[in-house]
């Protein structure tokens, strides 16, 4: 990705505040998407460049996915069913 190396887990959020995520590894990710009042959880591996990028673009682009704490992604997961 770049020449820092970047401890995982990392967390983010979408700037809508509708999208969290934990960083697992420069190939992996979790999701918790908020959708009216439901919410989704997903696990997503990469399996395309197109996915690498995406992983790429949470690490980097802090304005459009803000740095949030362990205890924010807690939060959001802790009433998944």
């Amino acid at each position: 990705m770049n020449d820092k190396i970047t401890e995982f887990p990392q967390f983010r959020k979408l700037s809508n505040e509708k999208h969290f995520y934990k960083i697992l590894s420069e190939r992996e990710f979790e999701e918790i998407r908020i959708i009216g009042i439901t919410k989704k959880y997903h696990v997503f591996e990469v399996q395309q460049y197109p996915e690498l990028l995406r992983i790429k673009d949470m690490l980097e682009q802090i304005d459009l996915f803000p740095v949030i704490s362990e205890q924010e992604w807690e939060s959001q997961a802790a009433d998944l069913v």
